[in-house]
């Protein structure tokens, strides 16, 4: 490594032994951007090495490219204009395709590079991958055949609150294993549990994470559904949605700078807000919604929200499939999910 000025390494994760020579060549050379190391897992998060690069390296997460990006739009000002409760201008959303062939295409170049039809078959290989191949270089795992009937399980349950239990009973393992085994499949960027948020004054609020996918396409052909189905039956569709809304916040997350958090809301009386977002202080709260029609009751949950937490709430959304924003009340409004990108 002395003797190079530059390089990109791929898929570092099998190759652990390079990292003590990369510390070595970065600490006699720190001149920033030599080397490009990449990988198909949380490298830094995985512990495949005796040591680390701490405080020599910038991590940048690549998730599933987003609308913007495959609309070739600039970025997105969706989350400065709910931070700043901005969105009584933009009274209207551009029409595009419908939201059943968005969530069921996904974000993944070498999917959409496909018909719609064969997309299915790349979605599998893909999940199958992850888990014969990706996952094992991450841990020595027993029972390694059963990682394809849990990831399946976990797509069954996206959009829930996550019972280790009931899922371990499902594919036959323990919850302890499980929960061992959730932690690698967020690790190879596949899933996310998002936590609970509560505050002093909601003491009836769940303490569950919540599960979402990375990518709604991915989702969309671990459960066995398109966008024509979905488009006849629209009972499938919530879990999609929040899978989508939840990838995409994550990818406007990744581009800015400073804190942010993103968890959710939901009580014994089963008032919920999908999404809680922070930023420091401020709070924004997203609801996602399948329907083309929005009712003052879809607020109950960003409502309570509201109460709870007073001038740091700063803006609340029921995002549903239609074509303008609405004002429900202070702060509060209905947006279509286009708002996300436009």
């Amino acid at each position: 490594m002395r003797r190079v000025g530059r390089a990109a390494i791929d898929e570092i994760q099998r190759a652990p032994e390079l990292l003590l020579s990369l510390k070595k060549s970065v600490d006699e050379d720190p001149r920033p951007g030599r080397f490009l190391i990449t990988g198909s897992v949380d490298l830094f998060a995985a512990s495949i090495s005796p040591d680390s690069l701490a405080g020599r390296v910038e991590v940048v997460k690549l998730l599933p490219l987003s609308q913007a990006e495959l609309l070739l739009r600039p970025r997105p000002r969706f989350l400065e204009r709910a931070f700043a409760n901005a969105f009584a201008p933009f009274s209207d959303a551009a029409p595009g395709r419908p939201i059943t062939e968005i969530v069921t295409a996904g974000g993944f170049p070498e999917a959409l590079a496909r018909e719609a039809g064969s997309r299915h078959e790349w979605f599998a290989s893909y999940a199958q991958s992850l888990a014969r191949r990706d996952i094992p270089d991450l841990a020595a795992l027993d029972k390694i055949g059963v990682m394809p009937s849990l990831i399946n399980k976990c797509a069954h349950h996206a959009g829930q609150l996550i019972n280790l239990s009931g899922v371990g009973a499902q594919a036959g393992l323990d919850a302890k294993t499980v929960e061992r085994w959730m932690v690698l499949l967020e690790q190879v960027y596949l899933v996310e549990r998002v936590p609970p948020w509560f505050n002093n004054r909601l003491k009836r609020a769940s303490k569950t994470p919540k599960l979402h996918f990375y990518d709604s396409g991915l989702l969309a052909a671990l459960r066995g559904v398109n966008a024509e189905q979905l488009s006849r039956d629209r009972a499938d569709l919530g879990p999609l949605l929040e899978t989508f809304v939840f990838s995409e916040i994550s990818k406007l997350i990744a581009l800015e700078t400073g804190f942010f958090f993103i968890s959710h809301y939901r009580d014994k009386s089963l008032a919920e807000v999908d999404f809680v977002l922070e930023r420091y202080e401020d709070i924004v709260g997203i609801e996602v919604k399948a329907g083309a029609t929005v009712r003052a009751d879809d607020f109950k949950g960003l409502k309570r929200v509201r109460e709870a937490v007073g001038v740091r709430f700063k803006t609340g959304l029921v995002l549903y499939d239609g074509d303008q924003v609405k004002p429900f009340g202070d702060n509060l409004y209905a947006a279509p999910y286009s708002i996300l990108w436009e």
